[in-house]
């Protein structure tokens, strides 16, 4: 377990100085100067003065070597700072953490909702003998998966919001605010593991084991829910870590439409006003919530299969 806990912290900061150093070269070396994309800020340059262009190339450290640069802006960053935001002038680090719980909020309440409709619709398609059920639930996942994520929220909107006046159309203030957005951006995760789950049941209930239990007296119930269930649910929790980038990405789009403040809303708009420093600094954050996703996955695989770490152990 050591040996696999140690491989994976290895992989977890490869995976955070990739972004680090990837982020870097698109946003400071690529044709295009930084300094005068800053100052624009998404317009015209032409109100800002060569003098004025020199002093932000030596505030950001634009005007040192390439190679100095790169070693300066690791440096800061392994001790989280990640300058100052050129429209706002605070810390990249504190807006981010300013806007992070807003978006925590929104993205552990869309994972737990997905996860139980995914597991909910997976784990009854496969249980039911009714076909026309089955088949029922086993396509919604797709209708799932195809319906953008910024329609499905303002469907909502002018449904629940304008027409009923049963929730918040935008917002922060309270829980009924979340809920809209919740579960827009819910739906699309939720599918995807429907999907995920429902086959990785399908193939573990072709297993032998599966009619040993049957012919030994088990019932069908405990079969499904508690053996198979167990064994299939390895596929879906590995794409739980890969998803969480989708919801952070996802996040954008809902903190847009139902106009919520939080690191999705913050990214948009560094995006527009092309804020280098809070871009740079929200792309290793999105980085290092993948990995922290995916390392909790790690970790928790080997409790429901032990097996995980013993090929680990045999493979080197």
């Amino acid at each position: 377990m050591r040996r696999y806990l140690a491989q994976r912290l290895v992989q977890a900061v490869l995976v955070l100085w990739a972004a680090f150093t990837l982020s870097f070269a698109v946003l400071y070396l690529l044709p295009g100067d930084p300094v005068s994309i800053m100052a624009a800020g998404g317009g015209e340059t032409s109100s800002v003065g060569p003098g004025q262009l020199a002093e932000l190339r030596r505030t950001y450290g634009l005007d040192r070597p390439v190679a100095e640069q790169y070693g300066s802006r690791l440096w800061h960053a392994l001790h989280g700072d990640f300058g100052t935001s050129v429209q706002s002038g605070d810390h990249v680090t504190r807006m981010i953490a300013e806007s992070l719980p807003a978006t925590l909020q929104l993205t552990s309440g869309a994972l737990l909702l997905a996860l139980i409709l995914g597991a909910g619709v997976a784990l009854l398609a496969t249980y039911t003998r009714s076909r026309w059920l089955r088949q029922t639930l086993l396509s919604l996942p797709a209708l799932g998966v195809s319906a953008p994520t910024f329609l499905v929220g303002l469907v909502l909107v002018q449904i629940v919001s304008f027409r009923w006046g049963l929730l918040p159309a935008v917002g922060n203030e309270g829980f009924e605010s979340l809920i809209l957005p919740v579960i827009t951006l819910a739906l699309p995760t939720g599918a995807i593991l429907a999907q995920v789950f429902a086959k990785s049941l399908r193939t573990t209930l072709a297993e032998p084991y599966v009619e040993t239990a049957l012919a030994k007296g088990a019932g069908r119930a405990r079969v499904h829910f508690r053996h198979a269930a167990r064994n299939a649910s390895i596929p879906p929790l590995t794409v739980v870590g890969m998803l969480v980038g989708n919801l952070l990405a996802g996040s954008v789009v809902v903190e847009t439409v139902f106009s919520r403040t939080g690191v999705g809303r913050l990214t948009a708009m560094a995006v527009s006003a092309q804020d280098i420093p809070v871009v740079q600094g929200l792309v290793v954050f999105g980085a290092l919530a993948f990995v922290l996703a995916n390392l909790a996955v790690d970790l928790i695989c080997p409790l429901l299969d032990p097996r995980i770490t013993t090929s680990v152990a045999v493979a080197r």
